[in-house]
């Protein structure tokens, strides 16, 4: 099997040869540097942590898939990614038409795949740094992605409102729908349930103390209240 290691650097090297070449031309130069800013800090990061914090090969893998599909969406704009008109020169027929879409949903599928393919990666910090084990290995990782994804739509907002006009238009992406920001949320918290609903499926079969390790992981660990109590004792406790 190809190590780690080695595997990591051919994704980084699909990953730069396929940015590269979307960053070729984009439909607006603007928003697509908007929408890059974000994607440089995902990848610092995962650099930064490569010998510290390495992940899986499924980990990095669903990472590099998640990042392909952005580039994309930000060098049409989301709004104009033309995979209707592609699928129609394939197959003579539009895709929308095909399954009933009335508008672009090429955001709703990525915010949809954010969930579906962050979850895990998230799920594998949760279990390594802070040692989540249980019930709160699948719930953590589903409500960090859903707070992660809550955030975006702030940071899109922010943006619109900063940059206003067509560019803040473009970055928000809404295509005239009120609803826009809570579905893409929606699709992002469902995207994660699946994952971790996967994921604990394939425990469920294969780790034999999984029932046990669940049921310790909602076990009571402190009787004693925190709150004012936990101040309490701390301020009468002697130096």
């Amino acid at each position: 099997m190809i190590s780690r290691e080695r595997y990591v650097r051919v994704l980084a090297g699909l990953f730069a040869v396929w940015w590269l070449a979307w960053a070729i031309s984009p439909q607006d130069r603007s928003d697509w540097a908007l929408e890059n800013a974000l994607t440089l800090v995902g990848v610092g990061v995962l650099a930064a942590l490569r010998r510290r914090l390495p992940f899986s090969r499924i980990s990095y893998t669903l990472l590099f898939a998640f990042l392909c599909l952005h580039t994309v969406g930000a060098h049409y704009t989301y709004a104009k990614v033309p995979y209707d008109a592609c699928f129609e020169r394939l197959t003579g027929r539009g895709f929308n038409a095909l399954v009933g879409w009335q508008r672009n949903n090429f955001d709703r599928v990525v915010h949809f795949a954010y969930g579906l393919l962050i979850a895990y990666p998230v799920r594998e910090v949760f279990l390594r740094v802070a040692d989540a084990r249980g019930f709160w290995g699948y719930f953590l990782p589903l409500d960090l992605t859903m707070s992660t994804s809550m955030l975006y739509e702030l940071i899109e907002w922010a943006a619109s409102a900063v940059f206003g006009g067509g560019l803040g238009q473009a970055y928000l992406g809404t295509q005239g729908d009120p609803w826009d920001s809570q579905k893409d949320m929606a699709l992002a918290s469902l995207g994660a349930l699946i994952a971790m609903v996967l994921t604990a499926l394939i425990n469920w079969r294969f780790q034999r103390d999984f029932s046990r390790e669940w049921a310790e992981s909602l076990r009571v660990k402190h009787a004693t209240p925190l709150g004012e109590e936990a101040l309490a004792r701390m301020i009468s406790k002697p130096d």
